[in-house]
C-alpha cells in the first residue's frame, strides 16, 4: 500500500488547551510537508478547541508514495515547553496522537453493508469562511460493528462529504483487517507498541533547551524551527531504513 494516498489522523492527549495547541502546531507541519513534496493536502474533518488548537483533525494526503512516506510518523508525539496558556510560564508536557492510514482503492474487498452504518448530519464548525455553511452538510458516520466514527465537512455539498467519508471509513477498515492478520503471524507486532500516552515514538524539546529526538532510531536534530515547518523527512529516511 506505500504507494497510495495517506489519510492522517490527529488526536490530542489529555491536557486540554495545551495539548489541542500541540494538535493544531503537528497539523500544521504535515501540511508544510505536504507542500514541500508537492502533495495535495485536504482538511476533510476539523474540530476546533474552545479556546484554542484542535480536538481532531483528518487529512487526505495525494500523492504518489504518501502513505508509504507518513506510515512511520504513526505514533505519539510528545511536546515539552513553556505553556503559553500557563500565567505561572511553567514547563509543561503536552502528548499528541497522529494515526495514518492507507487511502483504499474502490476495489478492494471491503464489504460495507447499510444496515451497518449509521449516517448523522450537522452542520460545519470551524473558524468560518467559504467552506462553513448555514445547512446541516457535514456528514458523520459510525460503523456499528467495529465502533469506527469518521466525519467529514469540507465540502458544500452533502452527498460529497458522505463520499469522502465513506472513503475514510473504508481506509480505516482494511485497516483494521490488516492489524488483524498482523496479530496472527507470529512475533510480527513484537516490536510495535500500542498508540498510548506515554509510547511516544518522538520528543519536540523547546524548553529548557532545544532539541527533537526519535525514540525509535535515536536520530535527533537542534533545528526545531525547521522541523516544525515540515522539514521531517530526516526522521521518515532514518526510520524506514531502520525497517
Amino acid at each position: 500500500m506505500d504507494k497510495n494516498n495517506a489519510i492522517l489522523a490527529i488526536h490530542p492527549g489529555a491536557g486540554g488547551t495545551e495539548s489541542q495547541d500541540w494538535a493544531q502546531m503537528l497539523m500544521r507541519m504535515y501540511l508544510r510537508w505536504a507542500e514541500r513534496h508537492k502533495f495535495n493536502a485536504q482538511i476533510v474533518e476539523l474540530q476546533m478547541g474552545e479556546e484554542a488548537g484542535i480536538k481532531s483533525a483528518t487529512i487526505t494526503v495525494t500523492g504518489q508514495y504518501a502513505y508509504g512516506y507518513l506510515k512511520s510518523e504513526a505514533g505519539v508525539h510528545r511536546l515539552v515547553r513553556i505553556s503559553p496558556y500557563d500565567a505561572g510560564k511553567r514547563r509543561h508536557t503536552s502528548f499528541a496522537a497522529v494515526l495514518v492510514f492507507p487511502e483504499v482503492e474502490d476495489d478492494i474487498d471491503i464489504e460495507l453493508r447499510d444496515d451497518d452504518i449509521k449516517m448523522d448530519t450537522f452542520r460545519a464548525s470551524g473558524a468560518g469562511g467559504q467552506h462553513v455553511n448555514k445547512t446541516s452538510s457535514a456528514v458523520r458516520l459510525t460503523h456499528i460493528p467495529s465502533g469506527i466514527i469518521v466525519s467529514c465537512q469540507n465540502e458544500r455539498s452533502q452527498h460529497k462529504n458522505k463520499a469522502i467519508a465513506m472513503k475514510i471509513l473504508k481506509a480505516r477498515l482494511y485497516d483494521l483487517r490488516l492489524k488483524e492478520q498482523e496479530k496472527k503471524m507470529e512475533g510480527f507486532v513484537a516490536d510495535k507498541k500500542g498508540i498510548a500516552w506515554g509510547s511516544q515514538i518522538r520528543s519536540y524539546i523547546l524548553q529548557p533547551y532545544r532539541i527533537i529526538k526519535d525514540h525509535r532510531t535515536d536520530i535527533e536534530t537542534g533545528n526545531v524551527d525547521a522541523v516544525l515547518e515540515g522539514d521531517i523527512d530526516y526522521f521518515i529516511k532514518a526510520s524506514l531504513q531502520k525497517k
